[in-house]
Parts: C-alpha cells; sequence; structure tokens
C-alpha cells in the first residue's frame, strides 16, 4: 500500500481530477486512476469524490493504492555509440530518436533495451525494472552523451553528483533568430505548465510547482535566421534547455512544443540539441572524467546549409 498527497496551487487551473492526477503522477494510467476513484481510494480534502469533480487551488489530494506492477523491460540487440566503459559505468552517445526507457507507446527499441542486452542485465537497480541504470536522462530527439550505472554503488554517488550540480553538461544547439549578447545567464524557475500539464514553463520563484534552474549560454557563430549556441547546464530541470531559450523568444530550432509548431526545415525531427560534453567524477576511484560526443550528421549538415 501507498500514499500520494498532492497540493493544488493557485497557478494551477481547474480541470477534472482524474485528468490532473495523471499529469502530476504520471506513474499512474488514467483508467487506472479512475478505478482508484470509484474504488474511493482518492480523497479531496479527507473526503471521497467522483472523477467529475474538477480540482480547486488549494485542495488537498490523497491517494491510497498499490502501485501498478512494472513488466520488465527485455534485452534487445540494438548496437550502442560507446564512448567509455568499465566495471561501473557506461558512457554512450544517444542517437536521435531513440527513447531513453520504455514508457507508454515505445515498449522496445529503446536505450534500457540496448543496454540490457550489451550488459547481461549488469545494471544497477535503483530506478526499478524499467529503468535499470538510468540516473539521468535525455529526451528522445535530443542526442549526445549519457552515463549509465552498473551497480548501485555508482548510481548512488552519481545521483548525488546531479543533486549537487557537479555534473559538467554542455549542449550545442541552434535556436531562432539572432541573440543581442555574446553570452548570458538565464536563472528562471521551471515548473509544470498551468495551461498543459505535459508542458513545462518558466514560473514564479516563489511558485510550489516551481524549481530553481540555470542555464549559461554562449554563441558559437550566426547563421542565416538562427543562432548556433552552446549551453552549460548549473541544473538540470526537464526540458531545461528547450524551455530556457524559448522563454527569452529564441526556441530550438525544430522544437514543435515550444517553439513554432511548424518547422521550417524540411523532414528535421524534433529539436537540435546535442549533449556535447559531459563530465563527472568516477563513484569509484573519484577520479574526474570528461566524455565528448561528435556532432550528429544531421546536426553538422543544418550548420552547413544554414551558414551565413
Amino acid at each position: 500500500m501507498s500514499e500520494r498527497l498532492f497540493f493544488v496551487t493557485e497557478e494551477e487551473e481547474a480541470e477534472r481530477i482524474d485528468k490532473y492526477i495523471s499529469s502530476v503522477a504520471e506513474e499512474f494510467s488514467r483508467s487506472y486512476i479512475q478505478k482508484l476513484i470509484k474504488e474511493q481510494a482518492v480523497l479531496v480534502n479527507h473526503k471521497p469524490v467522483k472523477a467529475s469533480y474538477m480540482v480547486s487551488p488549494g485542495d488537498q489530494i490523497l491517494l491510497v493504492a498499490l502501485p501498478p506492477t512494472e513488466p520488465s523491460a527485455l534485452p534487445e540487440p540494438i548496437p550502442l555509440d560507446i564512448l567509455y566503459e568499465d566495471t561501473q559505468v557506461i558512457v554512450v552517445n544517444k542517437p536521435k530518436g531513440m527513447v531513453v526507457h520504455p514508457a507508454a507507446g515505445h515498449a522496445t527499441g529503446t536505450l534500457v533495451n540496448a543496454l540490457l542486452y550489451h550488459c547481461q542485465n549488469e545494471l544497477s537497480g535503483i530506478n526499478g525494472v524499467l529503468r535499470p541504470g538510468i540516473v539521468h536522462r535525455i529526451d528522445m530527439d535530443t542526442t549526445g552523451a549519457l552515463v549509465v550505472c552498473k551497480t548501485d554503488e555508482a548510481h548512488a554517488a552519481l545521483a548525488a553528483q546531479l543533486k549537487e550540480h557537479t555534473i559538467t553538461r554542455c549542449y550545442h544547439a541552434i535556436v531562432h533568430g539572432s541573440l543581442k549578447e555574446e553570452s548570458g545567464t538565464i536563472d528562471a524557475a521551471i515548473g509544470r505548465n498551468p495551461k498543459d500539464r505535459k508542458k513545462m514553463a518558466v514560473v514564479a520563484k516563489d511558485s510550489l510547482s516551481g524549481k530553481h534552474a540555470v542555464t549559461h549560454w554562449k554563441a558559437l557563430g550566426q547563421l542565416r535566421g538562427y543562432t548556433y549556441i552552446e549551453c552549460h547546464l548549473e541544473t538540470g530541470r526537464t526540458h531545461q534547455i528547450r524551455v530556457h531559450m524559448a522563454s527569452i523568444g529564441h526556441p530550438l530550432l525544430g522544437d514543435s512544443v515550444y517553439g513554432p509548431s511548424r518547422c521550417p526545415v524540411a523532414r528535421l525531427q524534433g529539436q537540435t540539441l546535442h549533449a556535447m560534453t559531459l563530465g563527472f567524477l568516477h563513484p569509484a576511484n573519484k577520479t574526474y572524467m570528461e566524455f565528448t560526443a561528435p556532432l550528429p550528421e544531421y546536426f553538422k549538415n543544418l550548420l552547413t546549409m544554414l551558414q551565413m
């Protein structure tokens, strides 16, 4: 038996309770939440409600349920671009279009499926059977360096570095427009978009849903209608670079979620974002290690095509 407690904030708009819970607790399907509501396992302000109940700011929602059982991910012989590997960690260069771990609509063909085959199930178990070894992730259409842990000890050590913001993470991206400055810092909290729970947004720093987020950017070159930039993450929030750059009027090229819905470049799949450099203290010997994932061909071709 597990309990989850949620508080509806002032920034969140009224919506059906089943829809609200499915957006803030993504591990539960909407049909499963409706089942719990019917069984009176969801209480609002200490009272059971119907699925049609519209949540309001200030509501306290208690969900009492057995978490759904996760099926195990299966090994698949998918090629990996390995930048480094030892008995503790493996650093891979994730290609565009590959999901990191199985989820709804992506049960197979993920990085986890490939890692299970390559590592012969020797991956940390801290994040469960669907996310073995995964200590951080990047979006499906973001490419580049990602570290995966083979042992629970390595996982705990790297998770601590992520929490302390001591891991080096440098990304390259192409953004719309011409940046007025050569470099800058975006210090703006990020939380769920109150109008669309599937998206993130810049929110007030004192917001209950907002998390401290800092991105340092630097222009690497001007292109025809775009700018080639480098971003260093001081924090690591969901969609951080995509949300931060869009918030200052320079969304990433190809990002239909936070930028123009129609991509101006034909056949471009998702945002132009690449995890170029990843550095951390090795979990066993504490030596600083840094890895660079070369720009993918599609990215290099875009830079050539958009040269001024």
